[in-house]
């Protein structure tokens, strides 16, 4: 496992408390592939924890360095028979699941999916529920995404097993879509015409302590079952923390002019054309913004002390990430969330094909690249590097994407040279990686049908010192519609696919840069 940032969990106030047996205490966490839960995983191991966790895809976790070393159930966070295998000899349940991308139902699926964890942790003796919900006033009407974290805090807090609820709100971290809202809007935009909520209070947090609050929630006492609210030291307005990320990134300060007429819907769009953030994962992080989220009190402090050195400030917290972002070293990202409503299943093996209308385009291109050298160009595509062919083309094909609700080519990718089961690259997800070999990625945009796309390397056949390039582009045509998408992109492909064999082949064999 690579090394840890603060917090580690081996610090001696985070350190898991063993049993009465002297044996480790067992923690289930159920969201462990999420943005936080990606992160949590490796501190509680470190902190002496054996850490289990309940996952639909167990591939997923390949894409973790600490993918190995936890006990795996396979099921889904409403499947009782894997919740009751999942919560069995369990000390503490960190439950970090959320719909925010999900559509329309996500208030009953986040409340089906609460109140089948609780009644599975009170069935196992539980000792103890820690839920990452979201900061809010009291008594004010919130939006649906932060009235559904509220209800889902009082399903584990009523479930008879100790609960305790951290509600944080804007979190901080390379990776973190809240950063990177941010991060885009005050890059892209020299001038910002935004909606009311900007001149709103917001008390954001740093992710490294939402980690020390999560480490620390699983050694507070047993008889606390409680909501608390937890914030850094700053308490700022959106504005201010857009031109606190221009400080750290060396930029102007951006003139910001709010305006009544951009509802949050209105916003969203906005959102979803200058940034990466997709309209889906927008709008509910604005509908939280419609409020002054500020710490109602810091009770916390009585059950978890702060980190030493304190909390972390906002532009520290910018800076943080920002290093990250420049080291090529983010732990986890949003951009890994998986996306409702987009295919899951896997490529189907040829064989299968049979009876099948399926629609393909084959590309073969020998190189005098080396194998290593031709693989290193095929897993470092998309994000920054593009897609080697046509770039008017697959802007376009990313711009119509976003237009219709999906996802875009703005995604990116996690990591510029790595990649692995479950990672992102713009509308693309990885769905198997044999490393020197293939790279199978599995289209997430909006097309009639299911489509995939194969990078294959192998050895030069004739023995000599270079390489072969094999690509491949499935497509199965969901009916008419489909048939005719295929037939209306036809024309390009001679650009794109045959342009893209090509290009990654010259890159390949062009000198390495300095």
């Amino acid at each position: 496992m690579s090394e840890l940032s603060t917090p580690t969990g081996r610090e001696e106030a985070l350190r898991a408390v063993p049993r009465p047996d002297g044996t480790a205490p067992r923690a289930l966490v159920l969201g462990s592939t999420g943005y936080i839960g990606g992160r949590l995983v490796p501190r509680l191991l470190a902190a002496g924890y054996r850490v289990r966790v309940l996952v639909r895809d167990p591939a997923r976790l390949a894409a973790f360095d600490w993918g190995d070393e936890v006990e795996q159930v396979t099921g889904s966070a409403t499947d009782a028979t894997a919740l009751a295998e999942a919560t069995a000899d369990v000390d503490v349940l960190y439950y970090l699941i959320h719909s925010m991308a999900q559509g329309k139902g996500f208030e009953q699926a986040d409340l089906a999916a609460a109140h089948a964890g609780a009644e599975a942790a009170a069935a196992a003796s539980v000792h103890r529920i820690v839920y990452l919900g979201g900061l809010h006033p009291s008594g004010a009407s919130l939006s649906p995404h932060l009235r559904s974290r509220v209800e889902v805090g009082e399903v584990f807090l009523h479930s008879g097993v100790p609960t305790l609820v951290l509600q944080a709100g804007v979190v901080i971290g390379s990776g973190s879509a809240s950063f990177e809202m941010i991060r885009h809007l005050t890059e892209v935009l020299p001038y910002m015409p935004a909606p009311r909520w900007v001149r709103n209070h917001i008390q954001p947090i740093a992710v490294r302590d939402v980690l020390h609050y999560l480490l620390g929630a699983a050694r507070v006492d047993p008889d606390v079952n409680r909501a608390v609210d937890i914030g850094g030291p700053d308490v700022l307005r959106y504005g201010q923390m857009m031109n606190g990320y221009a400080v750290e990134a060396g930029l102007p300060q951006r003139p910001i002019a709010p305006l009544p007429v951009l509802t949050p819907g209105l916003a969203s769009h906005w959102v979803n054309v200058v940034t990466p953030v997709p309209r889906s994962i927008a709008r509910p992080l604005i509908a939280s913004l419609q409020n002054e989220c500020v710490m109602d009190d810091h009770d916390v402090d009585r059950f978890i002390p702060r980190p030493e050195g304190g909390l972390t400030p906002y532009r520290s917290a910018v800076a943080l990430a920002l290093g990250r972002v420049e080291a090529d070293s983010v732990e986890t990202s949003w951009q890994d969330a998986e996306v409702t409503g987009v295919p899951s299943d896997p490529l189907p093996s040829d064989p299968e094909w049979a009876g099948r209308t399926v629609f393909t385009d084959v590309r073969v291109v020998d190189t005098a690249a080396s194998p290593e050298r031709l693989w290193a160009v095929i897993e470092g595509i998309g994000g920054e590097n593009g897609w080697y062919s046509a770039p008017l083309l697959w802007a376009v094909r990313g711009w119509m994407d976003r237009v219709v609700g999906g996802v875009g080519l703005a995604r990116g990718r996690r990591s510029r040279s790595r990649v692995a089961v479950g990672d992102v690259i713009d509308f693309w997800r990885v769905e198997k990686v044999d490393p020197g070999r293939l790279l199978r990625l599995r289209a997430e945009m909006k097309v009639p049908g299911l489509a995939w796309l194969d990078l294959q390397c192998e050895p030069d056949p004739s023995g000599g010192t270079g390489a072969r390039y094999l690509q491949r582009a499935v497509f199965f045509p969901a009916g008419l519609a489909g048939r005719l998408y295929w037939l209306a992109v036809l024309p390009f492909h001679g650009f794109i696919f045959s342009g893209m064999a090509n290009r990654i082949t010259a890159t390949a064999e062009a000198p390495e840069p300095s």
